[in-house]
Order: structure tokens, then sequence, then C-alpha cells
């Protein structure tokens, strides 16, 4: 089973609740987990998780490398290129790396078969365990715009066996499509707030769209209005679990500790969760 853990903002506990959920199926069950940090924006599971790194990688995509010698100028790449990565002025071809999605169409489509490829980093994906925990993250490179390609070579160390958990980029954008269209079950974590509620429906409305089951979990739930839970209730969303405000999550959370260790009793809690997924997956 693949549980992708999303938000429509930054800053729900979308994390929190990935690494918790992983740790108490690790220690309750002999179901193999894995945790996919796919936030290759900003991973930060490790901090929690604390696993050992066995591999790392560079990945990236494929661009357009032009041999002006066979080149006739013709144009046809840049007519196909939808992302406007390659232009043909005059006698000169211009390639922009970073507007390239690496799609291979200016190379299939060239006429003097002048176009080859080459790789170009983007980031880098890193796997190993954490205890009883395989881990796998992805980290985009400085100034780099697109998160999709590390997101997509990241995905093909999910292990299917077992229970895999992919922490998600928050919002509502390509990353966050590619992270979870592939998923059986999607948690949306949100918070009662007028931000948390408006950026929710925006998270709504993709997990609809990519049609993936999935459910709301409130995080600080006693801070703000009874916006979000009358909202899941109208929209008949399955209000999976509710996190209250506590100081005690909050300085775990800044040391890097997960909360099942800090208060035990959100193991059970967890576990239920998990269990609810199961349920509304049968």
């Amino acid at each position: 089973m693949i549980i992708a853990v999303a938000s429509g903002k930054g800053g729900t506990g979308k994390t929190t609740i990935a690494v918790n959920l992983a740790l108490a199926l690790e220690r309750a069950s002999d179901l193999p987990v894995q945790v996919v940090d796919g936030d290759v924006e900003a991973p930060n599971a490790h901090l929690f998780l604390a696993p050992h790194i066995e591999e790392t990688q560079d990945v990236g995509i494929q661009i357009p490398v032009v041999d002006e010698e066979k080149c006739t100028y013709c144009g046809v790449c840049a007519e196909v290129c939808q992302y406007h990565a390659i232009a043909v002025l005059g006698e000169k071809v211009l390639v922009f790396p970073e507007l390239c999605h690496g799609c291979g169409s200016c190379t299939a489509n060239c006429p003097e078969h002048a176009i080859s490829e080459t790789p170009r980093v983007m980031g880098t994906l890193s796997r190993g365990r954490a205890g009883k925990i395989s881990f796998a993250s992805g980290e985009l490179n400085v100034g780099e715009a697109m998160a999709v390609p590390v997101i997509r070579q990241l995905k093909k160390w999910i292990q299917p066996e077992g229970v895999v958990i992919i922490d998600a980029p928050p919002g509502a954008s390509c990353p966050m499509v590619e992270a979870v269209r592939t998923a059986d079950f999607l948690l949306l974590v949100t918070e009662p707030t007028p931000f948390g509620f408006h950026d929710l429906k925006s998270a709504v409305e993709v997990a609809r769209e990519v049609e993936i089951p999935f459910g709301v979990i409130i995080n600080r739930a006693d801070i703000g209005t009874e916006e979000v839970a009358e909202f899941c209730k109208k929209e008949n969303i399955p209000l999976l679990m509710e996190i209250p405000l506590d100081r005690r999550i909050a300085e775990a959370y800044s040391r890097g500790v997960p909360m099942v260790d800090v208060l035990p009793e959100y193991r059970e809690k967890f576990l239920a969760l998990y269990r609810s997924i199961q349920e509304a997956l049968a």
C-alpha cells in the first residue's frame, strides 16, 4: 500500500504525520515500511528518522546538444519544443537548459540527426535505513526550478511490498501531483486557519482530479474555527484524525524527536489512522 501525505500549504505538519505513522507501524507490526521524502525542495524527514545513508546518486534530465556542422537551421527543433527551451536565430541554435524538460522531442524530430543529448544534474537521491524502516529522499539543487524530474526518479526507488509513506511537496501544483498520483490513498494535512482552509480546498480539488481516495487530518485542531470540520462533513470527506496544539509536541519537534516517542499514546492513534485507511480502501 502506498500512502501519500500532502498539504495545500507548508507548515501544517505533513512530515510529522508521515514520520510518526511510519514509526508506529514499524514498532507494532512486521510489515515492511518505507518512507520516501518527496519534498525535494526542503526534505526534512531525515531529521526525525536519522537514517544511515547507504547510497547516493546524482539525478537529472537529458538536454539537447546541437552539432552545428550537421544542422541546417531548419527550425523544426524549436517548433516541436513546447517549453521554448530551444530557439533558432538565423544560423545559430540557442539551448536554454533551465527550460528544458528532457522530453526528447527535438532529438527525435531533427531531420538531420544533428541533436544528441547530454545529462544535466538537477539534484541528488539518497537511500538507506532507519532501524527497520527503509528510507529514500531526493534533494533539488539550489537554483533549480523543476522538482518533477527529481521526484519522478526518486519514485523508482519505491519498494511496493509492505507500506510506503510518501512525504509529498506542499501545495497543489505539479510537484505535489507527481508525488501522489500513483498512491493508493492520500492524507491531506491541514490546520483550522483561513489560510489552511483555503489551501485545503485546492488540495481536495487535486485529489478528486487524480481520483485518489483521500481523507483529512487537522493538526493544531483547537486553535482556529470549525470551518474545516464543517467543510469535510458537507463534502463527505473522511476526517481521520485531529491533533490538538500541544507544547510537548512542539518542543519535541524542535529537537527532532518524533511525537510517538514523547507521547506514547499517539502510537495507538496512528495505528488507528492506518486501520481507518485500510477500511476506506476496503
